[in-house]
């Protein structure tokens, strides 16, 4: 297997009901331990925000990582580029791109050339447009800032604007920076519907561009509301809920298969950030991420195809 694997530290970090909570540095120790080639940082409180972590920390981190024989695939950046459109006061674009321009330098002293980033959500009562042109020129302020520091932006497609395949790849042609690429995941497309030869699809459109991926597997929990009138149940949106890795619905043979085909030779994080099958104690993070590292390097994701 050609990709090297990396545990995404957000999985470490308390975020989701019942999930345990290390410090960035016992996340450093435990990626080490379960045998992870390296680590994908998440960028904010509580691990690695530019506030807390200046030269001398930097460094400290840099020295952690190296003696631990990991190395960083990317840093987890955190935007929304369309936050504050209703209210345009505060300079939000030049707020981010600041954050972004941070990050870059911590990218750059921390050894990885890759901020992971999202696009943008959308706010009721403000035409879609106004979302896509903000996030267009948002991209390319922080794109800038980023590329002073020789380091890519990778937008994962996580957020509203943008999220489909051929959307997103239509975004990145209107950027048009060269440092502004795509952490392309299977998740979204899954949610779509798509599988099989339709995924494989998207990763083809998508292969100019991508130069991360982030994966994690999940299953649809059917919700109901009850209608006392009707004496009967109307079906809701599905509540979806993370599980070890190739037990979920989201076709990771085909997304492999196809990233393969496109000679994809970049890292292949993990993450667990969601609610998990098993809970969120530190054992059964601990499972999951074995079952994950054992999933990709006995290639079981192959015999499932």
């Amino acid at each position: 297997m050609t990709w090297k694997l990396a545990l995404h530290t957000v999985s470490y970090a308390g975020v989701w009901r019942g999930q345990a909570s290390l410090p960035l540095e016992k996340v450093l120790e435990k990626a080490r331990n379960l045998g992870f080639d390296g680590i994908m940082l998440m960028a904010k409180r509580p691990h690695i925000s530019p506030l807390d972590y200046q030269a001398d920390a930097r460094k400290r981190l840099r020295k952690k990582i190296e003696k631990l024989k990991l190395q960083v695939a990317c840093l987890a950046g955190y935007v929304d580029f369309t936050a504050g459109i209703d209210r345009q006061m505060a300079p939000m674009l030049e707020i981010h791109a600041l954050y972004i321009r941070e990050l870059a330098r911590l990218a750059k002293e921390l050894n990885t050339s890759v901020i992971r980033i999202f696009t943008g959500f959308e706010r009721e009562g403000i035409l879609f447009d106004k979302h896509w042109e903000t996030c267009i020129q948002g991209l390319k302020l922080a794109a800038r800032q980023a590329a002073e520091f020789d380091i890519a932006l990778a937008i994962q497609n996580h957020h509203d604007v943008a999220v489909h395949h051929d959307t997103l790849r239509w975004l990145l042609e209107e950027v048009d920076e060269p440092n502004c690429k795509a952490a392309f995941d299977a998740w979204s497309p899954a949610l779509f519907g798509l599988a099989g030869d339709d995924l494989k699809q998207a990763v083809r459109i998508m292969e100019p561009f991508i130069i991360h991926t982030t994966v994690a597997d999940y299953v649809r929990l059917p919700r109901y509301s009850y209608q006392p009138i009707l004496n009967n149940f109307t079906r809701l949106q599905a509540d979806i809920r993370a599980v070890p890795m190739g037990t979920g619905f989201i076709d990771y043979p085909s997304f492999f298969s196809a990233l393969e085909e496109i000679d994809y030779q970049e890292w292949v994080a993990y993450e667990m950030c969601a609610p998990l099958k098993g809970g969120g104690e530190l054992e059964n993070l601990d499972v999951c991420a074995e079952m994950f590292l054992e999933y990709m390097r006995q290639e079981r994701w192959r015999k499932e195809s």
